[in-house]
């Protein structure tokens, strides 16, 4: 509010931010802060008639705005919350799922936005408060699995309200539990995907423009603001897809606080996936579409500028995509227009994609060959890091997950990329419900393969590195000796039987599936052999142990550079080599014990628990001395961060799961 009570109103995202000020009534100055003139922006259907401009082919312009423009610049009040639980994942990430969404709010010009975030110091309390003490009108709410505890404190706060805000709730964990969520919740709106198409409608719902049920993207149920459906009926909108090859970048408002709290950068460049693995219950499998490059280069610029404040932050981004590079024929092309914008901006990155980008066997050795000469320039051009979803080394899980690889392919890939020097992480699925032994003591034989991880090649042409991964000679002639599992980023991972998933689908036919488990968005499943159901049960417990210490230096990595980065990640393969030898000792109990004889779980899961006991005080030794070399290579907040986690760790006693009660192995 200025002198006089005149007023300010602030619109617009990030690159095109719009301000109003008020001269006297009905006067207003407009000024484009991003100094284009305001006829070249996508000015809003709402505003035609409500907002006059002087002169339009200016940045800046006396404007005439009505009573009804004014109302509409400023309201509804909208609150973005993103709930988090930090005693599971010390180190915050950059919010991208309610900052995606703050973007395509402001774009429409209505109301003002207000992010939170509980990763940066807000408690589940505190948002509470908020809401109660200074309601907002559209309360939009991320949550992903383990939060549901969070999400149900805040929506029973929200929907005791005399007056509730319009509440919607996303988020991978809201789309797996909307049936529960709105059973509980009849007036709760569900965003079924990215969010930004959903607020837009939302927005204009709340002004009357449109009908909820033409809100695109939303679970919902029970009787419609002002009349409606019937309470019992549930529907969903029709969902619309928002362009991808568009708009999906972020508002930066948290992004300080993020660098403040030790936290990374976040960007996504792509949304989808080009495949339809089972386990994923994702709306958008075998669907893909990319930003082009050129339009990621003002955030890029925006991002640097507000790093340049923390020059002890790693200037590293951290793309979320599911699959970066994506299908077509330009995939090449677009990946390294991409990765030269990100070194031009001055970025080293991290991000994901399929193990097939790499290898595919009905391909001949020049789409092999020019694969191989896109990753090495790659790394020239910033990559840091690339994580890849192997899931599995056996032909027959492989075709269970629906991964359209073969374990093959996967070897020579991961040869492939190894002697091609290329910084790789390899996600692995080890225990699922429908495995039989056999696949497991083969996963156990894959993840302790010491021909896959080869020396680097830099010297030798690609063509021979395509070449020399297939001849066994030249492979066993270039191994490092190191086994597999140290290239894993999380060793002992048991499949989650994820409501949706064509997966659990298996598991139900199968007559495995038990009731649902909403903290996690799955349901409850049993092993089919019953001696892998308990040794899956006992590996969680092992990551769950140790899970906070891992997260901790796996952070740390994603942070720092140089010598502090590489001593963080050895630590890291201390604790991937004692998990694998957890799943040696698991499978050497499982084998005392006969299929046909379910009742003796109880001295399996004891015999289970002494191998565990036993390799833990041996980890714990090599921890010590591990732990105090890496730390006299970190410094200031870094240092006291991993002494912290680390006497956490130490002190630890007892195997409780993280989720209590709630395991899929059973």
């Amino acid at each position: 509010m200025l002198p006089g009570g005149r007023r300010i109103c602030v619109a617009g995202a990030l690159d095109r931010r719009l301000v109003f000020i008020q001269r006297e009534p009905g006067s207003w100055v407009a000024v484009d802060l991003s100094g284009r003139p305001h006829a070249s922006r996508r000015w809003p259907s709402w505003t035609r008639d409500q907002v006059r401009l002087h002169e339009p082919d200016s940045w800046l312009s006396e404007a005439v705005l009505s009573d009804a423009a004014v109302f509409r610049l400023t309201r509804p009040r909208v609150l973005l919350a993103a709930l988090y639980h930090p005693e599971f994942f010390p180190l915050p990430r950059f919010p991208l799922g309610i900052s995606d969404v703050a973007r395509a709010a402001r774009a429409t010009l209505m109301g003002t936005v207000t992010l939170s975030d509980m990763q940066l110091g807000t408690t589940v309390e505190d948002l509470i408060k908020q809401v109660s003490t200074e309601p907002p009108d559209i309360l939009g709410i991320s949550a992903t699995f383990g939060q549901h505890d969070l999400l149900i404190q805040l929506l029973d706060a929200a929907f005791a309200l005399r007056e509730p805000p319009m509440v919607v709730a996303g988020g991978s964990l809201t789309a797996r539990n909307e049936q529960l969520l709105l059973e509980r919740y009849p007036n709760l709106l569900v965003a079924r995907g990215g969010g930004e198409a959903t607020i837009e409608a939302m927005l204009a719902h709340w002004h009357g423009d449109v009908a909820r049920e033409e809100i695109p993207g939303i679970g919902y149920t029970g009787a419609a603001r002002g009349g409606g459906l019937a309470v019992g009926r549930r529907r969903t909108a029709r969902p619309v897809a928002r362009d991808a090859s568009g708009d999906i970048l972020p508002e930066l408002d948290l992004l300080p606080a993020t660098f403040d709290h030790h936290g990374v950068a976040q960007l996504e460049t792509s949304r989808g996936c080009t495949n339809t693995c089972s386990f994923c219950p994702r709306g958008h499998k075998g669907r893909w579409a990319g930003t082009p490059p050129e339009q990621l280069r003002w955030m890029l610029s925006q991002i640097g500028q507000v790093l340049d404040r923390y020059p002890g932050v790693s200037r590293t981004l951290y793309l979320v995509d599911e699959e970066i590079i994506g299908g077509g024929a330009d995939a090449v092309e677009r990946i390294l227009r991409l990765a030269r914008a990100l070194h031009e901006a001055g970025f080293t990155w991290e991000s994901s994609c399929r193990i097939d980008q790499t290898v595919r066997l009905d391909r001949d050795e020049n789409w092999h060959t020019e694969r191989a000469a896109m990753w090495r320039t790659l790394v020239e051009l910033g990559l840091r890091r690339m994580l890849f979803g192997v899931e599995s080394g056996v032909d027959s899980i492989l075709t269970r997950f629906n991964k359209e690889t073969t374990a093959r392919q996967n070897a020579l890939a991961i040869r492939t990329l190894s002697a091609l020097n290329i910084p790789t992480r390899y996600t692995y699925i080890t225990f699922d419900p429908l495995m039989t032994l056999e696949e497991l003591k083969a996963t156990h034989a894959f993840q302790g393969r010491t021909d896959l991880l080869l020396r680097p090649q830099p010297g030798v042409d690609v063509r021979e590195v395509v070449r020399g991964v297939r001849d066994e000679g030249w492979a066993a002639a270039h191994a490092t000796g190191r086994p597999l599992h140290t290239g894993i980023s999380y060793m002992l991972v048991s499949m989650e039987c994820l409501i949706g998933a064509a997966y659990t689908r298996q598991a139900a036919a199968a007559g495995l599936t038990g009731q649902a488990e909403p903290l996690m968005g799955r349901v409850a499943c049993r092993y089919r052999d019953w001696r892998i159901g308990v040794a899956s049960r006992w590996a969680q417990r092992w990551v769950d142990r140790h899970f906070a210490l891992d997260y901790t230096l796996k952070s740390l990595e994603k942070v720092l550079d140089g010598t502090p980065r590489a001593a963080v990640r050895q630590a890291r393969v201390v604790l991937k080599s004692a998990a694998y030898q957890v799943l040696g000792d698991l499978i050497t109990v499982i084998e005392q014990h006969d299929l046909q004889q379910p009742g003796r779980q109880e001295e399996l899961s004891g015999q289970a628990e002494a191998a565990l006991e036993a390799r833990a005080r041996a980890l714990r030794g090599q921890m010590a001395e591990t732990v105090e070399q890496v730390g006299h290579r970190l410094a200031g907040e870094h240092a006291a961060m991993l002494a912290r986690e680390y006497g956490r760790w130490r002190s630890a006693t007892g195997w409780e799961l993280i989720n209590a009660g709630e395991s899929c192995a059973q």
